[in-house]
Order: C-alpha cells, then structure tokens, then sequence
C-alpha cells in the first residue's frame, strides 16, 4: 500500500521541526533556503544532513557546492525563515544580514548557531537529494529558544512546561 504525500504531510503536521536556513556560495552568487528537514546524524564523527527537492530552484544553484552552512534560526527569526522559504526573492538583499564565512560561505547573522559543513555523500531518494555533509567549524550566537515548524506555521520552540526526557 502507498501512501499519499497529503496523507503523510497530514501524519506529520503535528510533529515539530526545527527550522534552519542552509546557505552556500553558488556559481551565481550565495544562495540559501529555509529547511526543515535539518538532521543531527553522529556526534563522534560531527555529521549532519539536509534534503532538498528535485524541484528545488535552490537546488540547482547547490547541487556541485562542496561547502555549506547551516544557520539554526531563533524564536524571533520567522521572518528570516519566510524569505528564505519565498520563490523568486533576493534572499540576501536588505533587510537580510549577512557575511562571509569560512570557504566563502554566506553567514547569516543574529542566529543561534552555524555549521559550517563539507558535503560528504549525497543519495537521491525519491524526489529529494539527501546531503551528508561533516561539520568542520561550529560558531554559537546567544542562547534563545530555537524556531519550529508546528502544525503548518512557525512557533517559538519554547512552552511553559517543557517535557523532560
């Protein structure tokens, strides 16, 4: 039996994730997008990893990119993450806040964290190309709770009673 690709976003609707902005030095200049699918793989090697659609227009500005960056956005960053999710946008134009980083790089400032990775492997899978990049180089900004994806619309990761683990 197959699942629709409604009926699973539907499943996972109520499922929070964190939203990050991926940026890299294209050959056309920085490009960057809100992610979603932003994944810790190992501590011991420092891995992460990303998915992008085929259908992407990032995409295609990325895909020979061996340098990336991944920015985690704070509570108060859902307009940074909008227009980096807008089709057609100058991402980088004012009011974005940018500069360059390691291996060129785009950086956005005023985030919590940012990784600056090096593609390892790339697997396509379905419709989507998933990265596996090593993180070489780790910069944390002010502590402040993270953004989140929940229910279709972003949130501040923050609730009065957190759930311990």
């Amino acid at each position: 039996m197959t699942v629709t690709a409604a009926s699973l976003r539907s499943a996972l609707r109520p499922h929070a994730s964190g939203v990050a902005v991926l940026t890299a030095a294209g050959a056309a200049g920085p490009a960057g997008v809100t992610i979603t699918s932003f994944t810790s793989i190992s501590a011991q090697p420092a891995l992460i990893s990303f998915a992008l659609a085929d259908t992407s227009s990032t995409w295609a500005l990325i895909e020979d990119c061996a340098w990336f960056a991944v920015q985690l956005l704070g509570a108060d960053q859902a307009d940074v993450a909008r227009r980096f999710a807008t089709s057609g946008a100058d991402r980088f134009a004012a009011p974005t806040r940018w500069h360059e980083g390691p291996h060129g790089v785009p950086l956005l400032d005023d985030c919590l964290s940012w990784l600056v990775c090096s593609r390892q492997q790339q697997i396509t899978l379905g419709d989507h190309h998933l990265v596996v990049c090593s993180v070489e180089e780790v910069r944390e900004g002010e502590p402040g709770d993270s953004l989140v994806h929940l229910h279709g619309a972003l949130r501040p990761a923050s609730s009065p009673d957190p759930v311990r683990m």
